[in-house]
């Protein structure tokens, strides 16, 4: 237990964007430590980071530069010293990282479903035919349109709030968020969960990584108390499945991992057009220190039985020897 920083004055700052959620998740993150540490709340001070993601909402990502846009400033402020952790939504995070940066913990991972938000309907499968649905996430889209040609969706981004507010406008009858973030905002009940055999959810929703600078002891410590292993096994396993599909914010791609109460380690993968008109699944089981071998299989068995013109439609690369995009 650590009970002091080398400069006591200067409270340890963990770093986060400004949207309601992002601020319930660093909240989370410095009430986890303070309990970890018997540290009081002055000990820490949560620093809000606007993002370009956050800036440019009237744009789909793909158009202004992928996932990225929402962790970008917050690594550089991290990497400057302007701040000491960096609290994200890891279904936010590229594949790699600065160098010099490191996510070595992670917190419980809340519910990883998608969530189905409608003010006129209870399900999908009640939408009639031309109803529109609100989604800026490709693989989203791309999984509605498979299950669901005869929909209709439509652009839609910003946060819970903005969301729920097109909603009530008028811009859609009904959209999807995630069930993690719902929770955290205490809003789980305005929504239906969908389940993980019906719309397989992104590569590491629900959970929240703590990142830091990698030569900075003191951090490593304070985060290693907190850091939760089964979140960590699977997380590990998604992450090397997307790195392995050279997963970027242009490609439908999604992933879960699933501890199994025999102790084994299930991993569900999926690629999809953009359009819906192909969707490959596949997974694997094993133990659970395996996951990250198994994540980079399952991505070589879908590689191999995308046909060619999948590859240029995605973005996705076959260049094995390439590092991913982010």
């Amino acid at each position: 237990m650590i009970t002091s920083f080398p400069d006591p004055t200067r409270p340890l700052r963990i770093g986060t964007r400004g949207s309601a959620l992002a601020l319930a998740q660093a909240h989370e993150t410095r009430a986890r430590l303070m309990a970890a540490h018997a540290l009081p709340e002055d000990a820490f001070r949560i620093v809000v980071i606007k993002t370009t993601g956050d800036r440019i909402t009237d744009r789909p990502l793909k158009e202004i530069g992928g996932k990225g846009l929402f962790t970008r400033e917050i690594e550089d402020a991290l990497l400057d010293g302007e701040i000491d952790l960096a609290v994200h939504s890891m279904k936010d995070m590229p594949v790699l990282q600065p160098d010099g940066l490191v996510i070595d913990c992670y917190l419980p991972r809340e519910d990883p479903r998608d969530a189905f938000v409608s003010r006129l309907y209870g399900s999908i499968a009640e939408m009639p035919a031309g109803a529109r649905v609100g989604s800026s996430s490709l693989r989203r889209r791309a999984q509605l349109m498979h299950a669901r040609p005869d929909l209709q969706v439509v652009e839609f981004r910003g946060n819970v709030q903005t969301r729920l507010r097109k909603l009530d406008d008028g811009v859609a009858d009904a959209t999807f968020l995630a069930m993690a973030g719902l929770s955290r905002l205490d809003m789980a009940g305005i929504a239906r969960p969908i389940g993980t055999g019906e719309m397989l959810p992104a590569i590491a929703q629900g959970a929240i990584g703590i990142e830091r600078r990698a030569d900075d002891p003191v951090a490593a410590a304070l985060v290693a108390a907190v850091s939760d292993l089964a979140t960590a096994l699977r997380v590990g396993a998604e992450r090397a499945l997307l790195a392995g599909l050279d997963g970027s914010c242009e490609t439908p791609i999604a992933g879960l991992a699933e501890l199994e109460s025999g102790g084994t380690l299930r991993l569900r993968g999926q690629i999809l057009l953009p359009d819906g008109s192909l969707c490959l699944s596949g997974e694997r089981e094993g133990q659970p220190g395996d996951g990250p071998a198994m994540g980079a299989d399952l991505a070589d068995e879908l590689l191999r039985r995308a046909p060619p013109a999948f590859f240029e439609l995605t973005g996705i690369s076959t260049d094995r020897g390439s590092p991913p995009k982010s």
